[in-house]
């Protein structure tokens, strides 16, 4: 994966993840220390997050699952970041899903959700 413009798109989680795992370390470690400590942590992170078992297949799948109910794209990749498990997470990622979203298609978005985004690896 490569970074053409760093400014054309936003970045899911997992994208942020597989940067910063393949990022080389510099010959420069005593004046990139803060800047190796920033990745190591964020790593640490994102591991630990929804996003560590995703896949660009599981992405993929789920932004075709997800087509249907017409979401913004930033909508699709909090979803896709944070993987909701409830309605009310829903309502709060979903703008104005009150009137966008019917209760059987908020339930159908959180089954897709489920099917589409495995759960996190737990880590002690």
């Amino acid at each position: 994966m490569e970074v053409i413009d760093s400014t054309s798109a936003n970045l899911s989680n997992y994208e942020v993840l597989q940067l910063l795992q393949n990022l080389k370390d510099n010959d420069n470690r005593k004046q990139f220390g803060s800047l190796a400590t920033i990745k190591y942590k964020t790593v640490k992170y994102l591991e630990s997050s929804p996003c560590s078992p995703q896949s660009d297949e599981v992405i993929a799948t789920f932004l075709k699952a997800v087509h249907k109910f017409n979401l913004t794209k930033a909508e699709k990749l909090v979803l896709l970041n944070l993987r909701p498990t409830t309605e009310v997470e829903i309502q709060l990622i979903v703008t104005e899903s009150e009137e966008r979203l019917t209760e059987e298609q908020i339930q159908e978005l959180l089954q897709v959700i489920v099917e589409t985004l495995p759960e996190p690896i737990e880590t002690e």
